[in-house]
């Protein structure tokens, strides 16, 4: 009859008196010598068999006793009213009363339990990443991204999109992170990339005719490692022909509103539409968190009119209020400064200013400023009687993001992030490019086939900085989730793109030379988003780490510890990719 008649999720009381046969791995064994009990776990479920010597016969009793943890079984049995029924389980108003057995396969101990809780370090787990997927929390996390990429296909199927698979194998550009090259054989010297993204494959689709394209894909980019940053990763990436920029955010809107639906029940009716210069001034970020107040306020003018030379040389002073701040200790504030002045962070100091119940104000600076001053203060940040004013100074990008970490740190503190709230949020008008310090030229912020703003081509003459792009973030819960464009549709316009940005025009006929003949021949307006899938998985699941939702992840190293790769090739195999270094005599 095969392996299984049934999975070890699925039996209830209704199944009592059936006889059934179920296969899985051995999860716990509680042994009392006349009787076994044996948790039997699949993806589906866990069910207690039961063997006694009074109803199991001999043979069976003794395979029984050699069980040991992960053990590959087979059983057959009849389904039988368990006498202590535990209402935690699916299954647990029954067990298997086992009548045969048979060990498909023995197992070693494992390295770490196989328990939801379990006593495996995170490095200990992906060096054993295929024993960590038997645990029911990893196991759930993979079938939560099955679920949303799921209801992603099927949402842009419905709305006609057509998912076509793009090349791996491409050609490395200039802009953006670093690729990751792959030598050619067949092409001495020669090599390819992996793709950062689908951007020219998608757009040439658009000049292809497609209208609405969409895909599932993974993406390669060999940067630097932080903290849950992978090298692989997957973006959800999409491009439409014949739309404006209001097309694409009514588009991507709905899939959100889908996904928050379908996957966590909830409805979410605002998608706010903030400028980048307005979220940088309000919250020091280009994807703020706008699931709680705090906003910043700028304290210039009310702060730099006093001998108070730190405030008075500095281009920004800022301000954030922390409800029911003035709770804290000077240890408490203290522990703060000193939070703020770690290197990760930065800053040099902290001014505070208390916000007493009884409407008066003590500051650390109250040798320069007084009450009416710092009611001013309150008044810019929003404090109220009970909070806290934490105000930060110096270069005003700097300043900005310094207090943008305190302001996310306090939240987490205050309880203020709510895995099960949701704040989407439009961030749009980015600037076009960016001024690169290392090589004192612009760049451009996002690609350099985005378009700019509609009517302010001709500024990138004279005042590139100021030029704004068409280009949108959609940002959820202070991460950005996906990004995109309008594109450049026009030769001319590309081209003279690439020449702001310092190609010269054999480079941009070199890099980019396909694209700029496809132009030619009826290229259609044309625009599109890529979601991170892996960032947009755990945030819908509640979770911070992206790890935890990719089957086979690597470390914060870059590193697949589980096949331990990257790895060293041998010699005939760099001889043969034509990178053998042969010693010169």
């Amino acid at each position: 009859m095969g392996y299984r008649t049934h999975t070890n999720g699925e039996l209830r009381a209704e199944n009592i008196g059936e006889t059934v046969t179920l296969s899985g791995w051995v999860q716990k064994i509680r042994d009392k010598g006349f009787m076994i009990w044996v948790d039997l776990r699949d993806r589906y479920g866990i069910t207690q068999l039961i063997f006694d010597e009074e109803r199991t016969s001999k043979d069976v009793m003794e395979i029984a006793s050699g069980l040991g943890r992960e053990f590959v079984i087979q059983v057959k049995g009849d389904v039988i009213e368990r006498e202590s029924k535990n209402p935690n389980m699916n299954t647990g108003d029954i067990e298997i009363l086992v009548s045969e057995i048979e060990v498909l396969n023995a197992s070693l101990t494992p390295p770490f339990t196989i328990e939801k809780e379990t006593d495996g370090g995170e490095d200990l787990r992906m060096k054993y990443r295929y024993l960590d997927i038997r645990r029911a929390p990893v196991r759930n996390n993979l079938m939560f991204r099955h679920k949303v990429t799921m209801a992603v296909r099927n949402y842009l199927s419905d709305k006609d999109f057509i998912e076509v698979e793009t090349p791996y194998l491409i050609k490395s550009t200039p802009e953006g992170a670093r690729d990751f090259i792959v030598p050619s054989r067949m092409n001495e010297g020669q090599f390819y990339a992996l793709p950062q993204s689908p951007q020219t494959f998608k757009q040439l689709l658009m000049v292809g005719g497609m209208d609405k394209y969409f895909q599932i894909v993974k993406c390669f980019r060999d940067e630097d490692l932080r903290a849950d940053r992978q090298p692989e990763f997957t973006q959800i990436d999409c491009e439409m022909a014949f739309v404006e920029q209001e097309d694409i955010l009514q588009t991507f809107e709905g899939l959100t509103r889908h996904l928050l639906k379908e996957i966590n029940g909830v409805t979410v009716d605002e998608f706010p539409r903030m400028t980048y210069d307005e979220a940088m001034r309000k919250y020091g970020n280009d994807k703020p968190d706008i699931r709680f107040g705090m906003e910043f306020g700028e304290l210039n003018e009310v702060a730099q009119h006093k001998d108070f030379n730190v405030f008075n040389s500095a281009e920004l002073v800022v301000g954030i209020a922390i409800p029911g701040g003035n709770e804290y200790s000077r240890k408490d504030i203290d522990k703060l400064i000193d939070w703020v002045k770690r290197p990760q962070v930065g800053a040099k100091g902290m001014v505070y200013v208390r916000c007493n119940d009884d409407g008066s104000y003590k500051s650390s600076v109250d040798k320069f400023y007084d009450e009416e001053d710092l009611a001013k203060w309150a008044k810019k940040t929003g404090a109220k009687a009970g909070d806290l004013i934490c105000v930060l100074s110096g270069d005003a990008s700097q300043t900005r993001a310094q207090l943008s970490a305190l302001r996310m740190e306090m939240a987490t503190r205050l309880g203020l992030r709510k895995s099960d709230e949701f704040a989407p949020l439009w961030v749009i008008d980015f600037p076009l490019l960016e001024w690169d310090e290392e090589t004192e030229r612009y760049h451009a912020m996002h690609h350099p086939f985005t378009s700019p703003k509609p009517g302010q081509m001709e500024l990138l003459k004279n005042d590139p900085g100021a030029v704004k792009a068409n280009a949108y973030d959609l940002v959820l819960n202070g991460n950005e989730i996906g990004g995109g464009s309008i594109r450049i549709f026009d030769k001319e316009i590309q081209s003279k793109m690439f020449d702001y940005l310092g190609f010269t025009k054999e480079e941009a006929k070199a890099q980019f030379g396909f694209l700029m003949d496809a132009f030619q021949y009826g290229a259609p307006p044309h625009g599109g988003i890529a979601f991170g899938l892996d960032r947009l998985v755990a945030i819908l699941g509640g979770q911070e780490t992206i790890r935890d939702f990719i089957a086979f992840p690597k470390n914060n190293a870059g590193r697949d510890v589980m096949i331990d790769a990257p790895a060293v090739l041998d010699e005939e195999q760099l001889e043969e990719l034509h990178l053998k270094v042969t010693a010169q005599p």
